[in-house]
């Protein structure tokens, strides 16, 4: 028997998009990295994974599967394509699906993908915070000549959003000079304690847009990245702090950026995509 390629290899009654409350929408752009290569498989990579997650969720005691999950085709961009034209292509797509009232999981891809939602998500949502879960402060004004450079992707976003970083461990010093309008939590500062997980929930406003950068996980959980930072969260810290915030927020949508698959390890692309259903439960739970 064949598996159906959708996420979560569902039945075609759990697919279709008029009833389906969840989207999956994969982008597979890696136009802008500039060390490891390969976030443009990401996308496959978690579907393909995701096939083989058992659809029961333990802990919320629920089958989130059956709200519907419609996985639209991928967006239509090469990695020569400029990254502030995917910006508007992601734009424009999640406008879409706003419209039609869906939830929103966008599957990268690199990370500079993720101006394009939250500013989609900030035109419904006028006071919407943005929770950044990433290694990496991306808050460069500019990079390599582009302001829309995966590295500049929280810059572009703080100009209309108010940000909140945890797990951060790398960093530029012009970056340290220009901390308006976000609230950092650093990794060296996080290990060992939760005390930072109620501060940083209390940070965002009602409304969150979640960006995941799976490189906030340790190497060790996660090494198909571009830039696999040592001293990472681990599994269960991630999803702890996930459920306060859903517990206590609005999440009004969430992307999973920067898998780039291993040929031979395949564990990460099913950590990727065993996080975004625990993230799905969470949040259907809640409702």
């Amino acid at each position: 028997m064949t598996v159906p390629f959708n996420f979560g290899g569902l039945e075609k009654k759990y697919t279709d998009y008029t009833n389906a409350k969840i989207v999956i929408l994969p982008v597979p752009y890696d136009g802008t990295s500039t060390y490891g290569k390969g976030a443009d498989k990401g996308p496959d990579a978690i579907i393909d994974a995701s096939t083989n997650v058992e659809l029961y969720d333990i802990e919320t005691k629920t089958e989130v599967y059956k709200q519907g999950i419609f996985t639209a085709q991928a967006l239509k961009v090469t990695n020569k394509t400029k990254p502030e034209i995917v910006v508007d292509k992601v734009k424009q797509e999640i406008e879409k699906y706003i419209q039609d009232n869906k939830f929103i999981v966008m599957l990268g891809g690199e990370h500079s993908i993720s101006t394009g939602m939250a500013r989609a998500l900030h035109e419904k949502y006028k006071n919407l915070s943005v929770l950044h879960l990433d290694a990496h402060g991306d808050t460069r004004e500019s990079y390599l000549g582009s302001q829309y450079n995966h590295a500049c992707v929280m810059a572009r976003i703080r100009e209309f959003a108010p940000i909140v970083q945890a797990g951060i461990r790398s960093i530029d010093a012009e970056e340290m000079q220009t901390k308006q309008n976000q609230k950092i939590f650093f990794a060296h500062e996080m290990y060992g304690n939760t005390v930072w997980m109620q501060h940083a929930v209390d940070a965002l406003t009602n409304d969150v847009f979640i960006t995941l950068d799976l490189d906030v996980f340790d190497p060790a959980y996660m090494p198909s990245t571009g830039t696999p930072e040592p001293g990472g969260l681990d599994w269960y810290t991630v999803l702890q702090f996930l459920k306060k915030v859903v517990e206590q927020k609005n999440v009004v949508g969430f992307d999973v950026v920067e898998l780039a698959p291993q040929k031979n390890n395949s564990a990460p692309d099913f950590l990727a995509a065993k996080l975004i259903y625990r993230l799905l439960s969470m949040k259907f739970a809640k409702k």
